[in-house]
């Protein structure tokens, strides 16, 4: 079954929820974020979770948005801690309105999150709320950690994997597992999707790091080498400063951490410096792996692979690979 058929039906979904209507000045800018669009690349896996083991969609759409307003009011508030001006090429709700403004539109969002999941079967619903729950803490562990390394010396390359898993990668988990769950799968079966969504959100945003170094501007939809001029701890630098030699490791003191008139020539000269330990392929080598590994935990679940394909397609959508 194409992609499009799930997308479609969250697009519909997410077009008749109903946030709240007074004060405008609350509930304005909740439609705003939601209507920014985005991949909805989470509440798709829940949608595709499910249809591994059912056909009937219906019981699963609410949750599937709940998904999907949660992940938007954590990027409502990470956008004010961020100072970020822009999200999806438009003003970010705090630049629009104002950050107090952004906050309890926030709030509301987490409360109409948890509402959405009030129609699950009453013999489900207090393990997947026990799960939301504590995914939901994780996302805000791994914000407080990614805040915690800005400032940080000294951050290791274990730590940082597990900034992002937590950050990023556990609420992909989670989306796979409640779809799961709601379609009637094993406890061992949504194990499985759970950890496939946990590798494939690694892979995803160890992708990200690369590409912010080595991808097109044009295609890549922000400025390349912008971790390089913020600073930013990724992994390849922490495997950068790991593996260099003193005169490489004396060129990245130079720059990181340091005011840098020109951020254009900051750029090349980390990005010379990753060159020279190749830490592009042994970037390369860990998205794989993780890759590889999400495969293997979507090989072993127990529904057919026609009804497994469109979670295979979407991976190898989201890595940009053909096979």
């Amino acid at each position: 079954m194409d992609l499009s058929y799930f997308s479609d039906k969250l697009t519909a979904g997410l077009t008749q929820l109903h946030y709240g209507d007074q004060p405008t000045a609350l509930y304005e800018p909740i439609r705003y974020i939601m209507d920014l669009g985005g991949k909805r690349i989470r509440p798709l896996l829940t949608l595709l979770g499910a249809h591994a083991f059912t056909d009937d969609l219906a019981p699963v759409l609410k949750p599937a948005l709940g998904v999907e307003v949660f992940h938007n009011f954590t990027l409502l508030h990470d956008d004010i801690m961020d100072q970020a001006p822009l999200r999806r090429g438009q003003p970010t709700v705090h630049e629009k309105w104002n950050a107090n403004v952004a906050i309890l539109s926030g709030d509301v969002m987490l409360v109409r999150a948890y509402e959405l999941f009030f129609d699950i079967r009453p013999e489900l619903l207090p393990t997947i709320l026990r799960r939301f729950s504590q995914t939901a803490a994780e996302v805000c562990e791994g914000q407080q950690w990614d805040m915690n390394f800005e400032t940080e010396t000294t951050v290791s390359i274990a730590q940082y994997l597990d900034m992002i898993r937590l950050k990023t990668a556990v609420l992909l988990g989670f989306a796979l597992e409640l779809g799961a769950r709601l379609g009637g799968a094993s406890a061992e079966d949504a194990d499985h999707l759970r950890q496939f969504g946990t590798d494939i959100g690694l892979a995803f945003q160890l992708r990200d790091d690369l590409l912010d170094v080595y991808g097109d501007a044009a295609t890549f939809g922000k400025r390349v080498g912008g971790d390089i001029v913020s600073d930013k701890k990724t992994f390849l630098l922490l495997t950068a400063q790991a593996q260099a030699n003193d005169a490489q490791r004396a060129t990245l003191a130079r720059y990181i951490g340091q005011p840098v008139a020109e951020a254009e020539a900051k750029v090349q000269a980390v990005r010379a410096i990753y060159d020279e330990l190749s830490i592009r392929p042994q970037t390369e080598v860990l998205i794989n792996d993780y890759f590889q590994d999400a495969l293997h935990h979507l090989e072993r679940v127990g529904a057919p692979a026609a009804r497994k394909e469109p979670l295979r397609q979407l991976a190898l959508q989201l890595m940009e690979r053909e096979s």
